[in-house]
């Protein structure tokens, strides 16, 4: 054990230069981190790099220099903004900074729960410090099937070619209701034109709507809705459930016909989640669903950034399609967040294929050009009330799912809505009834 009269080696420190670090054995972590005027940030920040690797907040004899060199974490920069060099402006009460740690990925392996206890544990509970990305390296990515699917695969699975924003419907109302009556429901949305009907979040295998009840009833319904709009439709059914139960449900589901699944996943967590999904009986495209993300990313200052708790981390465990909060209807949700989340999702990242990102929340067909403004064609567009809500005297849900199909319709041919709207009514109904899809949340 180093004493005080003899420092550690150089190559066993808390601390390296980023030209140093070897990105191929590292998980790279950028922080924020807050701290009152006259806070020893060098300081603490090599202690929480000892703190999540090898050590504690002492040195014990175990800790030994050879253990260090080969698995503490590095602290590799801490950049403030703004970035004084000479002196501390004298108004200067609070400080902000941009901390990078790089940690050896042999400490925990190719897995997220340990991942997790690494980069975000002990020190989530010191103060403000927020995990704004992760850089996997190609060798911690390899060991990861991510989506079997992905973006294309969605769209092969739905005999379709990319070119156009795919609709989802969401089943409400949200739960207590039978599995006739939602056979019912999804059969209006997919006759409509929904190219996917999805459970709602709060309900999976509850006791008034079993999954192996209900199946057979939905199943049957698409291909009613499919017989008569010439085009096929996927349903989602949510297994969530604990373990093993999850996987228990995803096998009924598999076995009563599902042709699509769905799990909420931060609620059963990541590695349930990537069980299922790399599981080779389990040959059908999952949704995830992204409840709780906001007790885990949405304070400024803690926790972990919604390109990761929505993005990256679903995707590296399988999910083919993401539901994640849109910043035009009832989400408050900066765009800049939003948009950063869809190329989480989208962009490439080694050999994970892309999880097709799907905004939701308060859509109405109004906020369709806003949609695809910002995120393209490849997308899956979702929505709940604004097809179950559509005036009944008007046609109902069936009318409110081609109100959606006309405004995609639309923005791929380039025309505007309230010109497309002369010639298709229940584009237009849309538009009086909900507007043009202006929102009040500042983006």
């Amino acid at each position: 054990m180093p004493s005080k009269d003899k420092p550690l080696p150089l190559e066993s420190q808390p601390n390296a230069l980023p030209d140093h670090i070897d990105p191929e054995q590292h998980v790279i972590a950028t922080y924020y981190f807050g701290a009152p005027l006259g806070f020893p940030i060098q300081a603490i920040c090599e202690g929480a790099a000892v703190e999540q690797s090898t050590g504690t907040w002492i040195l014990v004899p175990g800790e030994t220099p050879e253990m260090r060199k080969k698995h503490v974490a590095k602290v590799m920069g801490i950049y403030e903004g703004p970035y004084p060099e000479y002196s501390q402006p004298r108004d200067v009460t609070h400080r902000h900074y941009i901390v990078q740690v790089a940690y050896p990925w042999i400490n925990f392996g190719q897995q997220i729960p340990m991942l997790l206890s690494t980069v975000v544990g002990n020190i989530s509970m010191g103060g403000r410090v927020k995990v704004l990305d992760l850089r996997f390296p190609k060798s911690w990515l390899k060991a990861f099937k991510g989506p079997k699917f992905g973006i294309d695969g969605v769209y092969k699975a739905l005999s379709l070619k990319k070119g156009r924003p795919l609709l989802n419907v969401m089943q409400k109302p949200c739960t207590g209701y039978s599995p006739e009556t939602g056979a019912r429901l999804l059969y209006e949305a997919a006759r409509g034109g929904a190219d996917i009907v999805k459970d709602d979040e709060l309900i999976a295998d509850a006791v008034f709507n079993r999954i192996t009840e209900r199946l057979p009833l939905y199943m049957e319904a698409i291909d009613k809705a499919n017989a008569e709009k010439g085009e096929k439709t996927l349903y989602t059914c949510n297994i969530t459930d604990r373990i093993p139960k999850l996987m228990e449900n995803a096998e009924a589901a598999i076995e009563h016909g599902a042709n699509a699944l769905m799990v909420n996943y931060l609620a059963v967590g990541y590695s349930a989640v990537r069980q299922v999904c790399e599981d080779p009986s389990i040959n059908v495209p999952v949704l995830g669903h992204m409840d709780i993300a906001g007790a885990l990313s949405y304070s400024p200052t803690v926790g972990l950034a919604t390109s990761l708790v929505i993005g990256k981390l679903p995707r590296i465990s399988g999910i083919d399609i993401g539901v994640y909060p849109a910043p035009y209807g009832k989400a408050p949700l900066l765009k800049q967040r939003y948009i950063e989340m869809a190329r989480a999702m989208a962009y490439p990242l080694q050999n994970i294929k892309p999880t097709l990102p799907m905004p939701s929340g308060g859509i109405t067909p109004g906020h369709v050009p806003m949609v695809i403004e910002d995120l393209g064609m490849d997308i899956m567009i979702g929505t709940g009330g604004g097809v179950h809500a559509f005036p009944k005297e008007h046609g109902g849900p069936p009318a409110g799912a081609r109100a959606f199909r006309q405004a995609i319709d639309a923005c791929v041919q380039g025309v505007k809505l309230k010109d497309y709207a002369e010639t298709h009514p229940e584009l237009k109904i849309a538009l009086e009834k909900w507007g043009s899809g202006k929102t009040g949340f500042d983006m």
